[in-house]
């Protein structure tokens, strides 16, 4: 009598992959990361408050000089925090993110750091949304406060299926999105940021939102693989193609990689706007190095 097969785990749900990450995240939060994820984006408050008298110590950033030259000694502006922020991720599904050369496509790796994103906004008692754009249309979650509300949120966004291959480009609807959150929230626009030029309407939402990009490299783009000819699916194509190793198209490879990182460098010209991550890395020690970095900054 044959032996009986089980049958192949089925693949876990967008809200159990979740509740996986988040013990994770809550050792991050409590270990790692302490105050900074909040510190980083608050900054010294956004609020004004008052004027007060300048006192040693003070941040010198903080005088206001009109009123320090009517009155004759100094005099800074009160800032107060915010009770909590607002984050809104901006998630570009484009074809060209369904590329792998490894096990993780860097579809997969960008929708766990938004997760992970997610995660922190629910345990930091932050307030969370999103916009999915793809080739088809876009779908808008307003943001929401709770650790319940979050997760699915979350899940609703991890969850989206995957554009078909090869398909239009996406459309951002910026004009919507200059409306779409509070102002001084936290605009994470995360997608694979092809070379192109800075979008209409990028320069009034950098004004508004505190403004940050999360682009996810697979090996390969940072570097062709060694050797002679080779073959690889091109998404965006939707199809095979085959490389010959040759120094040209190691050339244009090359060209390639300096236009998309120039373009990059334009959309968040503060390098700490932006973050690279490698589809080889961990997403969530990446995200802490971002967060020391800004902190480190101040």
């Amino acid at each position: 009598m044959p032996a009986l097969v089980p049958p192949p785990p089925a693949n876990p749900s967008p809200l159990a992959v979740l509740r996986q990450l988040e013990w994770r995240v809550k050792h991050a939060v409590k270990n790692i990361l302490s105050g900074e994820y909040r510190s980083s984006f608050r900054g010294r408050g956004m609020e004004f408050d008052q004027v007060v008298r300048y006192e040693f110590g003070d941040d010198v950033r903080d005088i206001d000089w009109n009123v320090t030259a009517r009155l004759g000694e100094p005099y800074r502006k009160k800032f107060v925090e915010e009770r909590e922020i607002t984050v809104l991720i901006v998630f570009e599904d484009s074809p060209s993110l369904q590329f792998g050369s490894g096990t993780h496509s860097k579809r997969d790796a960008l929708l766990e750091l938004a997760g992970l994103v997610a995660l922190l906004s629910s345990i930091n008692r932050d307030r969370f949304g999103f916009l999915h754009a793809a080739p088809h249309g876009y779908v808008f979650r307003e943001p929401v406060r709770g650790r319940g509300a979050i997760m699915h949120a979350a899940a609703a966004l991890v969850g989206h299926a995957a554009p078909p291959m090869g398909g239009d480009p996406v459309k951002i609807p910026w004009h919507f999105l200059a409306q779409a959150a509070p102002k001084h929230s936290v605009l994470l626009w995360l997608g694979d940021f092809p070379p192109r030029v800075e979008p209409e309407g990028w320069a009034v939402l950098r004004r508004r939102y505190q403004t940050m990009g999360f682009r996810i490299d697979d090996p390969w783009e940072r570097e062709l693989p060694d050797g002679e000819a080779f073959a690889a699916f091109d998404p965006q194509a939707g199809r095979l193609v085959t490389l010959d190793g040759t120094g040209a198209e190691r050339a244009a490879h090359a060209r390639w990689r300096a236009e998309r990182d120039a373009a990059w460098t334009a959309l968040f010209p503060n390098p700490l706007s932006r973050l690279v991550c490698g589809t080889d890395e961990s997403r969530l020690e990446a995200i802490v190095r971002f967060f020391h970095a800004r902190m480190s900054s101040r």
